[in-house]
């Protein structure tokens, strides 16, 4: 269909960036295969940007989806656990996948599965119902969000150049739009349903426009499809866990934290955790550069002393202004540990990426679902500042492990 094609060329050119072709771009590969280049760089900012995308537009379709189904706040934040089950169920069997059948295909099933479920979440009026199809739409993102990074370790190694930071960085553009977009269209008046539908649409012609630079194969090396992760891919999987259990926790907690200790008004309260977004969205999009020029060794070290002296400066002084800079300065300091993380897998000989991806994505994943709880039994033993130093100090643990994580 000559418009769709035409929509898919124009989108992606909106990720289009100017670098050169790489030198080994249409050099074979040991496996025959030819080397990844500039459309495959594209086409792996394009799925970032739809896995952000896709998500975050499910988080204002949550109340109408609260509505619909009659449930409490309690009974809803037990259901809310199968997004996060029906992702961490299918990162080990997407890695599997991918190596497989490949990429492409791994991550236009994902994309689908995400344009099916979404527009149903907010409709349905079922509790069963709502839980199942979260799972299904857990399963879609968790897939993509796997999928990508194993893409996106393949074509950063290929390029010999840093990049894993500014794919990052398009997911948290995605995640931006996804939500701001799907806010703005309900203002206008848009049901829930034709707000879903039009996210679905545009993932649709973001798929379309990256599909032919997806990778056919997903993964070099050779290994089972499954595998308990061991020695280096183990050590970065903890430092994952730890660095999205800090942003799990200011994502849940730092409204709470600024209403209940410094005195905000809750309507105000949410803004530290737009200021930690703000800065981790700038620092990735600016971090490639930034990990160039210092290296990956000093982005683990400077960034866990940021983000821990984040956590320290919102706790110890007690002022709303203190909390504001705290969470923007924890962003900032996480912004690039994670890219630089998943571009030390591409460089460990352990295990092969399509193991070592999956496994570190899902330990990273189980820091997201644990944090909430994690930081409120600490609050309920002692107190939520207590909670954020014990982050802190964590924080300080990844700084001075870079140098084991690799990298000059």
């Amino acid at each position: 269909m000559p418009g769709l094609r035409a929509d898919g060329r124009a989108l992606s050119l909106l990720f289009e960036t100017a670098v050169p072709m790489d030198a080994t771009a249409s050099t074979p590969a040991r496996t025959g295969r030819p080397l990844p280049g500039r459309a495959e760089q594209r086409a792996t900012r394009i799925v970032f940007f739809i896995a952000g995308f896709g998500m975050a537009a499910w988080a204002p379709l949550v109340p109408f989806a609260k509505a619909n189904t009659g449930l409490d706040e309690g009974a809803l934040g037990l259901l809310l656990l199968c997004f996060g089950a029906g992702s961490l169920v299918t990162m080990p069997l997407s890695g599997a996948i991918a190596a497989r059948f490949g990429c492409r295909l791994a991550l236009i099933v994902a994309s689908a599965v995400i344009c099916v479920s979404l527009p149903l979440l907010p409709v349905l009026t079922s509790p069963v119902l709502l839980a199942a199809m979260l799972f299904v739409f857990g399963a879609g993102v968790g897939s993509v969000d796997c999928v990508m990074n194993i893409q996106a370790v393949i074509v950063e190694r290929a390029s010999g150049r840093t990049m894993m930071s500014g794919f990052h960085g398009l997911f948290s553009v995605g995640g931006i739009l996804g939500a701001g977009g799907v806010s703005l269209l309900l203002m206008l008046g848009a049901s829930p349903l034709a707000a879903a539908l039009v996210v679905a649409g545009l993932i649709v012609l973001a798929i379309m426009a990256a599909g032919p630079a997806l990778l056919p194969y997903g993964g070099e090396g050779d290994g089972p499809a499954f595998a308990v992760p061991r020695g280096i891919v183990l050590f970065i999987g903890i430092l994952c866990f730890i660095l999205f259990l800090a942003e799990g926790s200011v994502l849940d907690w730092s409204s709470v934290f600024l209403s209940a200790e410094r005195g905000l008004d809750p309507a105000h309260a949410g803004f530290g955790y737009s200021a930690f977004a703000l800065t981790m969205t700038i620092g990735r999009l600016t971090g490639d550069r930034i990990v160039r020029r210092l290296g990956p060794r000093v982005i683990m070290l400077g960034g866990g002393i940021l983000a821990a002296a984040g956590f320290a400066v919102a706790t110890l002084i007690a002022h709303p202004l203190a909390g504001f800079l705290g969470f923007a300065l924890v962003g900032a300091g996480c912004s690039n540990i994670v890219p630089v993380l998943y571009s030390a897998v591409g460089r460990q000989k352990t295990m092969p990426e399509h193991i070592a991806v999956p496994a570190i994505s899902t330990l990273g994943y189980l820091g997201i679902l644990a944090g909430p709880a994690a930081i409120g039994f600490v609050a309920h033993a002692a107190s939520l500042p207590a909670a954020f130093l014990l982050l802190s100090v964590l924080l300080l643990g990844v700084a001075f492990s870079s140098s084991w994580v690799g990298g000059r």
